[in-house]
Formats: C-alpha cells, structure tokens, sequence
C-alpha cells in the first residue's frame, strides 16, 4: 500500500466472505459488522481495516472484493473441490469435515476475476464489494455430487473431525458490485469446471 500511494497507483484488496462469520438465513451486505472466528478470518480482517486506514488517512485509491470460494482450473491441491477430485480419481477416500452440513458459496474463478476487475475499473475507492456466486452447497453435496459425475459411490465419502473455528455458513448479497454492471458467465458448477 505505502507503494501504491507513493506511486498514485489503486490498491485492490482480495478479501474473503469469512470476515462477517456465520449466518443461518440471509446474505450478508457489505456494511454488515465483521465477525471473525478464525485466525484465517483475522488475518483478512486486519487486512481490510489496514486499507481503509490507508484511504482515510493518505487518500489511497483503495477498493476491497470479499469473494466467496472460487472453484476452476490450476486450482491449489488443497482446496476442497481440487483435493475431492483428486482423491476420487486416485481411488483415495473424499476427506468431508463433520457430517459434511457446512455451506458455501461457490464462484467460477474466471467470473470472480471479472468482478476484481469491474472494481478496479469502476468501484469507488474507499468501498467494499461482495462477490459471490449465488451457488451455496453443503460440503457434502460437492462431495456427492463429484463422485456421481466420477460414476463412483459414495461410500468414498470419510467423515473427518471438524476444524476448530469452523463457520456454518456463508452467504453474500452482490446488489452493489451488480449495480457495477458485473454479472455471472457461468451459473451452477458443471463438473468439466472443477479442475
């Protein structure tokens, strides 16, 4: 950020929809409080206040996007639906947290680097932005539904302790990056997407 000031460049902030926690009915809005449970959470809360720190004290031409999880292509082996895929085609158990009833929403990587984009071109600096795919899954209907897309069964499915300070649910309300003119490219997840 102190070099982007420096140079009158615009700072993009990548945030996450983990910062406002967990919400069993509704979306959250990006004026919502933030309600971090993990330290993943503050490390991108912390990062979201240092940047609006920087816009009110230097002026610094800063946005934030709080995404929802991305899916597609090159994605890291870590992530759930690349480690799910992967371990099905090696004939390895599918790792599923808990009873697999957490849910998230889901993006195509390529509809969420559009929607960066749109803000950096066109969001008012010193504003936030959620970007979300309007696609929410329990963990274990992602899971469910890669092996039937595998023609495997789901006995593959392994049931593993939960992480501590793990959420329930995530859900964004995107009105203001689609009054923006953003909308998604690709609705739902075909399996020919995954990876």
């Amino acid at each position: 950020m102190e070099a982007c000031r420096e140079l009158g460049v615009r700072f993009q902030q990548i945030s996450t929809d983990e910062v406002y926690g967990s919400r069993i009915k509704g979306s959250f809005k990006e004026t919502y409080p933030l309600n971090l449970s993990s330290p993943y959470s503050a490390s991108k809360t912390a990062a979201d206040l240092l940047v609006n720190s920087y816009f009110v004290t230097y002026g610094l031409q800063a946005t934030v996007t709080r995404n929802t999880n991305n899916y597609g292509p090159n994605q890291h082996p870590e992530k759930l639906i690349q480690r799910l895929v992967t371990n099905a085609l090696r004939g390895k158990p599918l790792p599923v947290y808990g009873a697999g009833q957490n849910v998230r929403d889901w993006i195509f990587v390529d509809d969420n680097c559009r929607a960066i984009k749109m803000v950096l071109e066109k969001g008012e600096r010193g504003h936030v932005y959620n970007v979300g795919g309007g696609n929410e899954k329990r963990n274990i209907e992602i899971a469910a539904e890669i092996l039937r897309h595998l023609s495997l069964p789901e006995t593959m499915i392994e049931h593993v302790p939960d992480r501590p300070g793990h959420d329930f649910r995530y859900s964004l309300s995107c009105e203001k990056i689609r009054d923006l003119g953003w909308k998604l490219h690709t609705d739902g997840m075909a399996g020919d997407q995954w990876s």
